[in-house]
């Protein structure tokens, strides 16, 4: 499996639905193509372009062929990804340090009126 054909494969919209449904559970070929509005050949055709880069499995289940997530490939995806996620959780907290100042009440410098004694 290449960098380029597990990155090649993740861009195509329909096949990011497949891998998200097989994260669920492993499914056969007709309940990728129903849960995904696709025809049987064109998710065999996507389940194909995954399974080439080495993000599924397939495995015989008696007449059926279930398609399952492979989670190394997503592992190696988590590691390259890290020091990237790393700049955007730095971003992130910034953004939530900025939002807690702003969103906290001014301070009242007024001083209190006295209640009225009867």
């Amino acid at each position: 499996m290449s960098d380029s054909a597990l990155w090649a494969a993740l861009a195509d919209p329909h096949r990011r639905a497949i891998v998200a449904l097989l994260l669920e559970r492993p499914r056969s070929v007709g309940e990728v193509a129903r849960a995904c509005g696709l025809s049987q050949p064109s998710a065999s055709k996507h389940l194909k372009v995954l399974r080439e880069a080495g993000l599924v499995r397939v495995r015989q289940d008696a007449q059926r062929r279930l398609h399952a997530l492979d989670p190394a490939p997503i592992a190696e995806l988590d590691a390259w990804l890290a020091p990237y996620r790393k700049l955007w959780n730095t971003g992130l907290d910034a953004l939530g340090s900025r939002l807690d100042e702003t969103a906290a009440p001014p301070p009242d410098d007024t001083p209190e009126e006295p209640v009225p004694k009867d």
